[in-house]
């Protein structure tokens, strides 16, 4: 879809570049090679370029945008890449909130932004040995106009299977009001965590490190409930033995915390972090 317009019109523009930037984690464990192959195949299929279009398509509609330029792509051997270019549409705007509140959720959800994009990007990939596989995908939500892309979270993180989510959000730039005064943020925001549902919050376990005279705001979450069935893929805990289902919960939980903090941890880390053994055991 392309403008029927080449050129915008940047009188009384809002200047200030807000940029939600957040990668979301789906895990799971696949004993053989060829569950693996599966995996990947179906979090190819569930997530290509069609599907995430669609998902982008939602999220210019939840932050009051026109769609000026799509571009999408499957990838060999797996992955995809959509891109939008949006432009503030003046008419919806009466319809959007700007203050600290979350979003819609995707089945609340029914093209505003001059000279921005939304992007994601796709990464499945399984681990040759331990049996991990993981699909990570990259979204970039950026703004030039009055609202935060921060409203299009909630959809974002139930668009997909989100075990693990870390969010950045940056406001560059400055505009002026009326009177000419430089304004370096025109919305109120404490932490990203408030633009997110109460059982949202209650799902995950969340840190927040913000520097709030930079005006950057950063969250990371991790699921709290660990049912080991939740992360086998082509079969059930029945079928493990108990000593089975501790190794590869170990193994699970390793890739979680280890995606959390940012670095590789050592056993005796990971023995408290998780509390064995109980946590492994959902009845």
């Amino acid at each position: 879809m392309k403008s029927n317009n080449p050129k915008l019109k940047l009188h009384g523009f809002n200047n200030l570049t807000k940029t939600l930037s957040f990668n979301i984690y789906d895990i799971c464990y696949a004993k053989t090679l060829q569950q693996r192959r599966e995996y990947i195949e179906y979090i190819d299929e569930a997530y290509n370029a069609k599907r995430l279009t669609q998902i982008l398509t939602n999220v210019a509609n939840i932050i009051g945008a026109n769609i000026l330029n799509i571009a999408h792509q499957d990838y060999e051997p797996e992955g995809a890449s959509v891109t939008m270019l949006i432009s503030e549409d003046t008419a919806v705007r009466h319809h959007l909130t700007y203050g600290e509140a979350p979003g819609p959720l995707p089945d609340a959800v029914v093209a505003h932004l001059d000279k921005s994009h939304i992007t994601v990007h796709t990464y499945p990939e399984s681990h040759p040995d331990n049996g991990i596989s993981t699909f990570r995908a990259d979204i970039d939500v950026s703004t030039c106009g009055l609202v935060s892309p921060l409203k299009a979270l909630n959809y974002l993180i139930h668009s997909f299977e989100s075990d693990i989510v870390i969010m950045d959000y940056r406001v560059r730039g400055y505009t002026r009001d009326v009177a000419g005064r430089k304004l370096y943020i025109d919305h109120d925001i404490h932490s990203i965590q408030n633009f997110l549902s109460e059982k949202t919050r209650q799902a995950y376990q969340i840190i927040d490190v913000n520097v709030y005279q930079e005006n950057i705001f950063h969250t990371k979450m991790m699921l709290k409930e660990f049912d080991l069935n939740n992360y086998l893929f082509g079969e059930g805990k029945d079928s493990l033995n108990e000593d089975e289902q501790q190794e590869i919960a170990v193994r699970l939980k390793r890739e979680m915390l280890e995606i959390y903090y940012g670095q590789n941890l050592h056993q005796e880390v990971i023995a408290e972090e998780i509390k064995m053994p109980k946590v492994f055991r959902h009845n």
